[in-house]
C-alpha cells in the first residue's frame, strides 16, 4: 500500500512510519521539520520538506510529483503544532498551521479520492475556547466531517491521550511530561511538577496508538463505506494517574514544584469503547511498566 504521513518526523509520525515500513508499505512523509527531528528519519521512507499549510505548495501536490509517485491509497494526517502552552504564545501560527494544513490535506484528498485518518485531540472535552490549539484541532475535526458529508470523502478521527514512548520529545515547549521526567531522572535532577501535581492524565503507550492507527487506516481504505468512516475514536488506556502518582513510580526521587501553567487541565480520561468495539483494539502497555524499564536502564 502507498501511504502519506504528515508530520512524519514527529513523535507519533516516526513510530507510525517505522511500523508501516516493517509491514511492507511504501511511505512518504510530509513535514516542515519545525518540531520534528531529521534524525527521526527511517530508512526506506521518502521524506519531503514541505509546509502543508502553504496553499501554493498544496496546489503543486505538496512536492509529490518530484518522486513521480502513483496516487497514495491512504493519508495519515498527524502534522500539527501541538501542545496548549505554545499555542497561547503563538496563536496565529498555531491556527494557520493546524487549520490550513488540515484544509489543504483534505482538499488534496478530495481531488484524488484518498481516505484520511486525522489526529484530533483530547482537548475537545475541555471546550473550544481553552486555547488556540484546542480550537484548531476541533476545527480540523469539523473540516473532516464537512468533507465526509458533502464530498463523501472517507475520513476518521482519532483523539490521542498523553502519548509516551520511543522518539518522544524530552525537552523544549513540545516535550511530553513523561519525556521530561525521563530525562531529568536519567540526569539525576529533581522531577519538576507544575501546580500541585493532582492533575490526572490518561497515559497511552505509542505502540498501542500505532496499533489503533494501523487498524483504522486499513479498515477505512479497504472498505470506504464501512462503519468506521465518519467516526471519532478516543485512544487511551481508560485509566488515569495524577502527576504526583507518576513521580512516585520513579521511586525515591526528588520532586520540585513549580507554578501551574496557563491552560492546564485538571483531568483527562479516554472512553475507548468504540475503538475496542469497531477496531478490535485493546491497549496492553502500562505506564508503570515503562517507567520500570527507565529505572532499570539507569541502574
Amino acid at each position: 500500500m502507498k501511504v502519506i504521513v504528515t508530520g512524519g518526523v514527529g513523535f507519533v509520525g516516526t513510530n507510525l512510519i517505522k511500523r508501516l515500513l516493517k509491514d511492507g508499505n511504501e511511505v512518504v512523509s510530509l513535514d516542515n521539520y519545525s518540531t520534528g527531528k531529521k534524525e527521526n528519519e527511517q530508512d526506506g521512507c521518502k521524506y519531503i520538506d514541505v509546509d502543508i499549510s502553504d496553499s501554493l505548495r498544496r496546489h503543486k501536490g505538496f512536492g509529490l510529483e518530484q518522486y513521480k509517485l502513483e496516487k497514495p491509497d491512504l493519508i495519515f494526517h498527524l502534522g500539527a503544532l501541538a501542545r496548549i502552552q505554545p499555542s497561547l504564545k503563538k496563536p496565529a501560527s498555531t491556527i494557520t498551521n493546524n487549520f490550513m494544513g488540515t484544509l489543504n490535506v483534505l482538499d488534496y484528498a478530495r481531488e484524488n479520492n484518498i481516505p484520511v485518518v486525522y489526529a484530533g485531540s483530547s482537548t475537545f472535552h475541555h471546550g473550544l475556547w481553552g486555547s488556540p490549539y484546542a480550537w484548531s484541532k476541533h476545527s480540523g475535526e469539523q473540516l473532516c466531517k464537512l468533507y465526509s458529508t458533502i464530498y463523501d470523502l472517507p475520513t476518521a478521527i482519532c483523539r490521542f491521550y498523553n502519548v509516551y514512548g520511543e522518539y518522544q520529545l524530552e525537552d523544549g515547549a513540545y516535550a511530553t511530561v513523561v519525556g521530561i521526567f525521563q530525562k531529568l531522572y536519567r540526569e539525576g535532577k529533581p522531577l519538576t511538577v507544575t501546580g500541585d501535581g493532582e492533575q490526572r492524565r490518561d497515559f497511552t503507550h505509542i505502540e498501542d496508538i500505532v496499533d489503533a492507527l494501523i487498524r483504522l487506516g486499513w479498515m477505512l481504505e479497504s472498505n470506504r463505506s464501512s462503519k468506521v468512516s465518519g467516526q471519532t475514536f478516543e485512544l487511551g488506556r481508560g485509566k488515569n494517574f495524577s502527576i504526583n502518582e507518576l513521580t512516585e513510580m520513579f521511586g525515591e526521587t526528588d520532586v520540585e514544584y513549580i507554578p501551574a501553567r496557563d491552560g492546564e487541565y485538571d483531568y483527562t480520561l479516554a472512553n475507548s469503547s468504540k475503538a475496542k468495539e469497531l477496531l478490535g483494539w485493546n491497549p496492553t502497555l502500562d505506564i508503570s511498566d515503562y517507567i520500570s524499564e527507565v529505572i532499570d536502564d539507569k541502574s
